[in-house]
């Protein structure tokens, strides 16, 4: 009898301690799973989501000390970051899909740009001063994002609350370019400021400015001022001055929430012509002089969204928003012996005027196992450019894009492992025909932590203001755009398998493994049309001609031990082109690279102090280049990136002070190579992807009432 009640009262020990374990898994868990939105019906835990959403934290930004976009994706797997230090735009590709391809949302709203409404972005204009994390989606949102989100979308979720009554951080920030430094003419000089105010439990304000001053990369250029004509003047890399301020207002009480969130950009770029000119004038004599150009871009950000219930059950979401971004040039002559300017032409270059409207009703249902969301989304585009005709004309074109959305998706918990997410978008189209995409998500958990996921989607991209109206002819230049154009449609597959494990020695491991394949038909790309019999110039222009095929092979692992933080990734990445250039075409064979990225991050509670260090390799890569019989490949050597920093706290976390490097392993150009067929050798040049090693000092203070 002694021995059963022993066994017995061991039996409900065991299942105590089991349980016990299992409890504290779960809030381990739970303490591990982020909150997300991206594609989302509404915020819920990472792990419940459908889509496989990767994020990047505002700790990632605090330690690669980011101030804009383009400083943050230099270290994601599969997105290359694609800058240029003649215009001083930075793009971004994802799985060698440029960024017309790939949709930049803020906090669900496409933003706008000179040429378009989320694709195309210029990453180096996107302020990161209020942001709370970035969440990526990788593979087709057609249904939950309209066109143009073909290989994936990037949303940035800002902040829009506080647990402090007041709160202010300034902090300003020095940085070298490469070797480069001075405190006023030379280097990255950064300053910002934000205040927020919590009301009470309903209201919250705040006000942020930032201004970021680059002034440029001389390299081996000698700046403005040179009077020698060895096209030696100017700079490698442009000075860009950006001014950005933003206003948050919010409102909360019970299920309603609101919020109006307004940016201004103010963005000025120096263009400094490479060739010096001399003159001789009776009255001033002999005089050198260049042909300059400031590049003026301004956008206005306005957005207003509610959340909240209708009849007491049903979920809605809207947002309604007015952006404009618009670039002017003003043209001049730089007197180099006096260094005044003179012949002062200002020009509206480009434009884009949005309205946008958003919205969404879900939980028609009371059974908790099946719901339905229903949406629209309202686009209205007014674009402008100014083009350049024949005989050094340039003539204005206005054109009006607009699209009228409808979109249904549900979401079925068959089981309490097993949920599917069906989906399907109609779009009206203005100036093409009507567009469909849809969608099918798949999720299911194991024991064990195992989560596996796989979706199907189509999608479609609409031609570009500068694919439709573009005109660039003058001194052998030919290149126009098409309004017959069509938009392109594609279709998306992908698959994860992610395991999370909670080790008895603390550890916890996040191990991820996944597969996609994309097919694009009708892809547009600049295509020879004719030699022209006169001059025997190449004539340009836009045709669907092309088809893109791309699989890819990933695998995401994280450890993490008490403050230990350890990432490592690597994929492999096959594309196919075929272009057919009416009168040649490529070979659709597919072509490879492969890329890791890492991660590592310490906290040293006592000193208040974190370790990091970013690395991602990008290797070699091939592509198609056009010659005048064929398309011959070239080459892109591989390039190492590292990043690394130390940021500390003091008194008591009111004065942060961050010091690093970027770029240590100091690229520059990387070499891309044309290799021998039947169009013969091509010779090898440089590609410029940065200026080399930087080192930063970031001092911050934060004052928490």
């Amino acid at each position: 009898m002694k021995i059963k009640i022993i066994l017995f009262v061991a039996l409900v020990f065991c299942k105590t301690l089991s349980a016990q374990q299992k409890q504290k898994d779960s809030i381990r868990a739970n303490e591990l799973s982020e909150v997300v939105v991206t594609g989302q019906f509404e915020p819920q835990s990472i792990k419940k989501s459908v889509f496989n959403v990767r994020v990047i934290s505002n700790k990632d930004i605090q330690n690669l000390a980011a101030n804009n976009l383009s400083d943050v994706l230099n270290q994601y797997l599969n997105i290359n970051v694609r800058p240029s230090g003649t215009s001083g735009r930075s793009t971004v590709s994802l799985f060698g899909l440029d960024a017309q391809y790939f949709k930049i949302l803020v906090d669900n709203v496409p933003l706008v740009n000179e040429s378009g409404l989320g694709n195309n972005t210029d990453l180096s204009q996107i302020n990161l001063n209020d942001v709370e994390q970035i969440e990526i989606v990788e593979g087709s949102m057609g249904v939950a994002y309209g066109g143009n989100a073909v290989s994936g979308v990037l949303n940035i979720i800002t902040k829009k609350s506080s647990k402090y009554k007041w709160s202010m951080t300034a902090s300003v920030q020095e940085e070298t370019v490469k070797d480069e430094y001075a405190l006023f003419n030379e280097g990255r000089h950064i300053q910002s400021l934000k205040l927020s105010h919590t009301f009470n439990e309903n209201w919250f304000v705040s006000l942020g400015a930032n201004r970021n001053d680059f002034r440029g990369f001389l390299d081996d250029k000698k700046g403005k001022d040179y009077i020698e004509n060895d096209q030696s003047r100017g700079y490698r890399w442009l000075p860009k001055e950006q001014l950005n301020s933003t206003a948050l207002i919010a409102y909360h009480k019970n299920n309603f929430r609101f919020f109006y969130k307004f940016e201004y950009l103010n963005e000025d770029v120096d263009y400094y012509n490479v060739t010096v000119q001399s003159q001789y004038d009776p009255a001033l004599g002999s005089y050198r002089y260049s042909d300059d150009k400031r590049y003026f871009t301004n956008r206005y950000f306005h957005n207003l969204n509610a959340t909240g219930k209708l009849f007491s059950k049903l979920n809605y979401n809207v947002s309604l928003s007015h952006q404009k971004q618009q670039r002017d040039v003003e043209s001049f002559k730089y007197y180099l012996f006096t260094k005044n300017e003179g012949d002062n032409v200002t020009t509206k270059d480009q434009s884009m005027e949005v309205l946008y409207s958003t919205g969404t009703l879900s939980n028609f249902f009371s059974d908790k196992k099946v719901d339905l969301q229903l949406g629209y989304e309202f686009v209205n585009n007014q674009g402008y450019s100014l083009v350049q005709e024949a005989s050094n004309k340039f003539s204005p074109v206005r054109k009006r894009l607009e699209n009228y959305d409808f979109f249904a998706s549900s979401e079925i918990m068959a089981t309490e492992r097993f949920s599917i997410r069906p989906g399907l978008r109609f779009s009206a189209q203005s100036k093409f025909k009507n567009q469909y995409a849809s969608s099918l998500g798949l999720r299911y958990l194991f024991d064990k932590g195992i989560e596996l996921r796989s979706s199907y989607g189509t999608s479609f991209r609409t031609p570009t203001f500068e694919e439709l109206y573009s005109k660039l002819i003058f001194d052998g230049h030919f290149f126009i755009g098409n309004e017959n154009l069509i938009p392109e449609t594609s279709n998306s597959f992908e698959a994860s398998l992610k395991k999370t494990s909670f080790l008895a020695s603390g550890l916890q491991i996040s191990n991820t493994l996944a597969g996609s394949f994309l097919d694009v038909n009708d892809r547009i790309d600049m295509a020879l049309v004719r030699f022209n019999p006169d001059t025997g110039n190449p004539e340009y222009q836009y045709f669907n001609i092309s088809k893109y095929k791309m699989w890819n092979l990933s695998t995401m692992n994280q450890f993490k031990i008490d403050n230990l933080t350890f990432n490592f990734g690597a994929s492999l990445v096959g594309v196919s082109r075929k272009i057919e250039n009416q009168k040649f075409s490529s070979d659709d064979k597919f072509l490879y690279s492969f890329n890791i990225n890492s991660s590592v991050s310490y906290l040293i509670p006592k000193w208040g102090t974190t370790l990091s260090a970013y690395y991602k390799y990008n290797g070699k890569s091939q592509q198609f280049i056009e010659t005048t019989s064929a398309y011959v490949i070239s080459d892109i050597s591989a390039s190492n990136w590292l990043d690394a920093s130390l940021r500390k706290t003091f008194l008591q976390k009111q004065l942060e002070a961050t010091i690093g490097a970027r770029n240590i392993c100091n690229v520059t150009n990387v070499n891309q190579t044309k290799t021998s067929q039947s169009a013969g050798h091509a010779g090898p040049s440089d590609l410029m992807l940065a200026y080399g090693r930087s080192y930063f000092i970031k001092l911050a203070y934060n004052l928490n009432l």
